[in-house]
């Protein structure tokens, strides 16, 4: 799964999530609904394809808002040889029973700049993925996630990577 299979999972799955249970509500189906803001810090590393091996440090935004299934977000994720790469993009959680573990994916298209770093052939490039984790009481959750980045061959070069990460994610309220 290198490749946008994550990005049309989560939207195949929140389209689908959205015409069961979303599209019947006043609102309609992309009707906004607050949600708890977070702040996620995550620190992985670049495991596949043509780049070297690194270490990668990733803040992300969880806004205090929904629309229908999806959630929003806005990441900022920094090298260790430069790479910065900006993203702002959706979310969809799926729905394990209610219970404390959690599986959420996410795609965020966003700017990219090597910085000397590893070139990932544009500036446009896409970021999706899957975190699973655990949710505690207090509602901070603690997951572990595999993100792909790439530019959608947008660009000539597309040599794409992943990251691993371990991320902790607490509530701003």
């Amino acid at each position: 799964m290198a490749d946008g299979t994550f990005a049309a999972l989560m939207f195949g799955l929140g389209l689908l999530d959205m015409s069961l249970n979303y599209c019947g509500d006043a609102g309609g189906c992309l009707a906004r609904s607050e949600s708890r803001p977070m702040l996620a810090v995550s620190a992985g590393e670049i495991v596949r394809r043509r780049a070297m091996p690194a270490g990668e440090v990733y803040v992300r935004y969880e806004f205090g808002r929904r629309f229908g299934p999806f959630g929003n977000l806005a990441g900022v994720s920094l090298g260790e040889r430069g790479e910065l790469w900006v993203g702002f993009g959706q979310s969809y959680d799926i729905d394990l029973g209610g219970g404390p573990f959690f599986v959420r994916l996410h795609a965020m298209p966003g700017l990219y700049f090597p910085n000397g770093g590893f070139d990932l052939g544009g500036l446009v490039e896409f970021r999706s993925g899957v975190e699973v984790g655990y949710e505690s009481a207090a509602g901070w959750r603690f997951g572990f996630g595999y993100d792909h980045r790439s530019n959608a061959g947008l660009f000539a070069s597309n040599p794409g990577v992943e990251t691993v990460h371990l991320r902790v994610s607490f509530p701003l309220e």
